[in-house]
């Protein structure tokens, strides 16, 4: 009910700024029979707004998945791999920066824009992930966020077709989502990748990310989406776990590392290093993080080695002290392209 308030109190803010701009700098909602386009989405302003350049790209960032994104304090930590605490301060500072600056609510102009998109892009990007695997509550999906980040990075694109980020990002979560229905048995049990039934798999939005991507890698520049999406379009077009593309996956995971490097992108590396070379290579691969601070406290790397040892017939005890659940695309679900 919080989080219901507060969405209806920041629609209220956002229409009181519009209604106090100029005649001719309005904008107004479209009627019921009518396309809500991206020139004429307001969440789309509040985006861009939020993004400001002033604002350090986290700040940015976390500020955006709060008042857009509506995902609470405490689940945003949990995406930075920071403490709530941290996190509310950083989000504090950013909200006093941006109403001390005054902004007029509009789209930013061309150049203006360009600065802010990396930030739009990484927000649309964790509020996505969100909703594909949820770091709270019962259940493994929040599709309404899911939902709500791939409508505005199809705006997003719409409004840039030209960007090669965009169209790449918006094919990593087609690609991904698309997976969606295989990936919970009837009582909600989550199921391997190698255990779903493919046929399951929404094969329009398979299509339309294969598309896109493959559109996008040529124009270059290759960005981190671009990547992700090539390694989830692998994934998807495979017929089986047996016969997907290992070796080419591994290969993208070396370039997205170069590109974007993260704990988590060299867990998800790790894993097709095993898949490619064998689970002692990936367990291998797996011990040069342990000692990586932002993993420390998190289940993912237990997880992830818990997963190899499976794969080397040595599944072991296990630890009842792990948090978490072990992820359906691997080990590590919090990697959505994998």
């Amino acid at each position: 009910m919080i989080e219901l308030v507060r969405g209806e109190q920041a629609r209220r803010r956002r229409e009181d700024l519009v209604a106090r701009q100029d005649p001719d700098d309005q904008r107004y909602a479209p009627a019921a029979d009518e396309e809500l386009t991206a020139e004429r989405d307001d969440t789309l302003v509040l985006l861009f707004l939020c993004c400001h350049p002033a604002l350090a790209p986290t700040s940015a960032v976390a500020l955006t998945l709060r008042a857009v994104g509506g995902l609470s304090t405490a689940e945003i930590a949990r995406a930075f791999l920071v403490p709530e605490a941290t996190m509310a301060q950083r989000i504090s500072r950013a909200k006093q920066r941006i109403k001390a600056s005054e902004l007029p609510f509009r789209m930013p102009e061309p150049t203006e824009r360009a600065d802010r998109l990396a930030v739009v892009r990484q927000v649309l990007y964790l509020v996505f992930t969100e909703g594909h695997t949820s770091t709270a509550g019962p259940d493994l999906r929040r599709v309404d966020l899911a939902a709500e980040a791939i409508r505005l990075t199809r705006a997003l694109h719409t409004m840039l077709p030209d960007d090669s980020e965009s169209a790449g990002l918006l094919a990593l979560m087609l690609l991904t989502e698309a997976r969606g229905p295989a990936r919970t048995g009837p009582s909600g049990e989550l199921i391997s990748l190698a255990d779903q039934d493919r046929a399951r798999w929404d094969a329009a939005a398979i299509a339309e990310g294969v598309a896109l991507v493959t559109r996008a890698l040529p124009r270059g520049p290759v960005g981190p989406y671009q990547v992700q999406a090539a390694i989830a379009a692998l994934h998807d077009e495979a017929p089986s776990t047996e016969q997907t593309d290992w070796p080419q996956i591994l290969a993208l995971y070396e370039v997205l590392e170069r590109l974007a490097g993260s704990p988590v992108v060299a867990l998800n590396r790790a894993v097709a290093t095993a898949m490619v070379h064998g689970p002692a290579a990936g367990l291998a691969a797996l011990d040069t993080l342990a000692d990586d601070p932002q993993l420390a406290g998190q289940h993912r790397l237990a997880a992830a080695r818990a997963h190899l040892h499976e794969m080397a017939g040595d599944p072991g005890p296990g630890d009842p002290r792990l948090p978490g659940r072990r992820g359906e695309d691997g080990p590590v679900a919090r990697n959505s392209s994998t």
